[in-house]
């Protein structure tokens, strides 16, 4: 949540953690912040050149991006009719990333690819209630239909 703070005041410091970091996850404002960059693209692949070769760019409502390595994945948000709360969405899709990467034992492209659907659903949740108040009822059946939801959203066939 101060990653504003240490781009401005501790940038060397910063650089030393991404340095040692295999996954970094950020917003878009952090990422631009960071890099000087405003496009998306540019700025995930200076910072994997600072070390992380997985990086994760939030995008609030309009989803997020990962890149692993050369491998570029972009997923939409799932639309919500109804947003009550948004605080702690950012954090709660970092969770759920990390809780599918360590659920699947694996940091595969593909156990990434999915972890990021993963995090999307737990952040819609978390959206529908003030803080992380529907976090606390949340059902492993709930997020498994959500993450459903997100797939029927982005298949497609050419």
């Amino acid at each position: 949540d101060t990653m504003n703070y240490w781009i401005k005041n501790d940038r060397a410091r910063l650089e030393q953690v991404i340095a040692r970091s295999h996954v970094l996850i950020l917003n878009e404002d952090e990422a631009r912040e960071l890099t000087g960059e405003l496009n998306l693209a540019n700025a995930i692949e200076q910072i994997q050149r600072l070390g992380p070769g997985t990086v994760v760019v939030k995008k609030g409502e309009h989803g997020a991006l990962l890149a692993d390595g050369e491998d570029i994945c972009a997923l939409p948000g799932l639309p919500l009719k109804t947003v009550c709360d948004p605080t702690g969405a950012g954090d709660s899709f970092a969770g759920g990333f990390v809780g599918c990467i360590q659920r699947r034992g694996s940091r595969s492209n593909e156990t990434l690819r999915t972890a990021v659907a993963y995090g999307s659903a737990v952040a819609s949740f978390c959206c529908e209630d003030f803080s992380a108040e529907r976090l606390r009822s949340l059902t492993l059946e709930e997020l498994e239909a959500r993450v459903g939801q997100l797939h029927r959203l982005v298949e497609f066939h050419p």
